[in-house]
């Protein structure tokens, strides 16, 4: 009798871990197909776009925030290139370069000067997923960590982006940030 209720035990437990791990699961992008409006990159990221973001650590304490400013131009051959220009709360400064190339199936391919390999853009609806590689320094020294980056277009002007930060495939913080069109 006991060994059952043992046995029992280790099953509810399996269980409860299987259920957990699937309420952690991530959506797919197809799940956001039909939301609107629609997600055109050469249209939202043209012209001049700022950003207003925060940065946690793993325990989800907020440790910086920042500005962007954003400068989007597509060339005659359909590249975008977005020169982001950012402003930490302590003075720092840094600058990211994306370049954004369209590939055959209507998806694109994002390069940056401080992401190691290029990262495939998902587009589908709304939304952008995309998945990277960033080289950030830490103590004065490089360090990569693994990037998930979600972005949801809210409304013409404004897209909402959340990115989670890997190493080892553990959370090492993450940010939220805002990118506004300019007028």
């Amino acid at each position: 009798m006991q060994l059952a209720s043992s046995l029992n035990r280790r099953y509810i437990f399996l269980l409860s871990l299987l259920a957990g791990m699937w309420g952690c699961s991530s959506a797919e992008i197809s799940s956001y197909a039909s939301n609107q409006p629609a997600l055109v990159l050469e249209d939202f990221f043209d012209g001049q776009l700022s950003a207003h973001g925060i940065v946690k650590n793993r325990s989800g304490e907020l440790i910086r925030y920042f500005n962007v400013e954003i400068t989007a131009s597509w060339d005659e051959t359909g590249v975008g290139t977005l020169d982001e220009h950012f402003i930490f709360d302590d003075g720092e400064k840094q600058q990211r370069i994306w370049t954004l190339s369209k590939q055959a199936d209507g998806s694109f391919l994002a390069r940056a000067n401080d992401v190691s390999q290029p990262a495939q853009m998902h587009l589908s609806g709304n939304a952008l997923f995309m998945d990277y590689v960033l080289t950030l320094q830490y103590k004065g020294k490089p360090l990569d960590v693994a990037v998930e980056d979600k972005m949801y277009l809210v409304n013409p002007n404004t897209i909402v982006n959340e990115s989670v930060m890997r190493k080892f495939g553990f959370k090492v913080g993450s940010v939220s940030l805002v990118i506004q069109k300019q007028s």
